[in-house]
């Protein structure tokens, strides 16, 4: 793996960990740091031994926002040089948008505060824990600007656009208790347990579960929030049964069962995931009823 300056990535039992590393700065992000976590989420989604991956970030913060030392002219292009003639994409978004196509499952381990991109980048990972001290905000209308990262379309998916509007509106920064009781995250530790416990949840997807499975379960989940009906993702639900019924892993997982054993599932994501959005609509799908 390359040498990362502002990220750490690791590989234990299946289980990679990137982690946020600039703790003097409390993690804050950069265009370095997103370059890194791109090429990080890359590796991840590429290797057949990394079945899971956990985001956490080193010292006492998980990410404290965008970093501000370009003071005033932080969040202007054109002020710090940049010459393209359309808006640049938001660096907060090409993470999100990356973590959101990843083929693993990605927990989020907010070990301390994440405010700005250090929350947002994490709305697309599939299970949020939360440090009992954290301190989380959507801030950017109280920095004049807007939420990025692709959160309006997140947040309230996750949340709902009523929870959604009075964190995105307000910009206030809240406990992480009330992250929990809003939804947002799945469960508030003491923070040197939070590692702990994200690392035991991806090790229950790594012992118990095939990866093509869990790649696929994830597609269908994401994909289809922006489906128009739930006919939609019957298709897609019926193709994915139909093409993995016939797969070594079902008969592997069913006859583990059967045999009160651990399955050993030989499915490859890099290999035998198949493509159920792709295919042309199977015959019987013309005469569903579109609501």
């Amino acid at each position: 793996m390359p040498d990362y300056a502002e990220i750490r990535y690791d590989v234990d039992d299946h289980v990679a960990t990137i982690t946020l590393h600039r703790p003097d700065a409390l993690n804050a992000f950069t265009p370095v740091m997103k370059h890194e976590m791109l090429d990080a989420l890359d590796a991840a989604d590429n290797d057949d031994e990394v079945r899971a991956l956990i985001v956490t970030g080193a010292g006492r913060a998980f990410c404290a926002g965008a970093d501000l030392s370009a003071g005033g002219d932080t969040f202007d292009y054109k002020r710090r040089g940049g010459t393209a003639a359309e808006a640049p994409r938001d660096g907060g978004g090409q993470v999100s948008l990356r973590v959101y196509e990843m083929r693993k499952p990605v927990i989020a381990a907010i070990n301390g505060p994440a405010v700005g991109v250090g929350i947002t980048m994490t709305l697309p990972m599939d299970i949020r824990i939360a440090a009992d001290n954290a301190k989380i905000g959507f801030v950017f209308a109280r920095r004049g600007v807007v939420p990025e990262a692709a959160s309006s379309w997140f947040l309230p998916r996750l949340v709902g656009p009523s929870q959604a509007a009075e964190w995105l509106l307000t910009g206030r920064v809240f406990t992480a208790d009330e992250a929990l009781s809003g939804g947002l995250v799945r469960s508030v530790h003491p923070a040197d347990q939070v590692v702990a416990v994200a690392a035991e949840l991806a090790r229950d997807i790594v012992r118990n579960a095939a990866p093509v499975s869990v790649a696929l379960a994830r597609q269908l989940m994401w994909r289809g929030l922006a489906f128009d009906s739930p006919y939609e993702s019957h298709v897609a639900d019926s193709r994915a049964m139909h093409l993995t019924g016939q797969a070594a892993d079902a008969r592997e997982g069913i006859t583990a069962f059967l045999d009160k054993r651990a399955a050993e599932f030989p499915g490859r994501v890099s290999a035998d995931l198949p493509d159920v959005f792709a295919d042309p609509q199977p015959s019987w799908a013309a005469g569903l009823k579109q609501r």
